[in-house]
């Protein structure tokens, strides 16, 4: 099961199972659960171009875009929007460890790291 968000032609989606660590993640920092959510973004860097970003915050920035997945404050700056268009954010543990993944349908390329790509 998942929940996306689609807001004038943009689609974000947060599986079942990365909200539920999202969730895990705000109530263990210092922030005040009325405002905090998660910031998703796009940065310039990586080994391919761009990396992503997740960060708990306590409130959205003016110009944030805010979206309510899966019962998760989710902020996207307007720089971040056109790279996380279409994107699915899931959480996964293996042997080789456990963290959140990306599955991006804009990207034209990665690397070995699995945090970065290019568009």
């Amino acid at each position: 099961m998942t929940t996306e968000a689609q807001s004038t032609g943009f689609q974000l989606t947060l599986t079942d199972r990365a909200a539920e660590e999202v969730r895990k993640f705000i109530a263990a920092e210092d922030v005040p659960v009325e405002t905090a959510g998660l910031r998703i973004s796009v940065m310039p860097g990586g080994c391919s171009g761009f990396k992503y970003s997740l960060n708990v915050e306590e409130k959205a920035l003016e110009d944030d875009v805010l979206l309510d997945l899966n019962t998760v404050r989710v902020f996207v700056d307007g720089f971040s929007l056109q790279y996380l268009n279409g994107v699915t954010v899931d959480y996964v543990s293996s042997m080789q460890g456990s963290g959140f993944t990306f599955t991006n349908p804009n990207s034209t390329g990665g690397c070995g790291c699995g945090s970065s790509f290019t568009a």
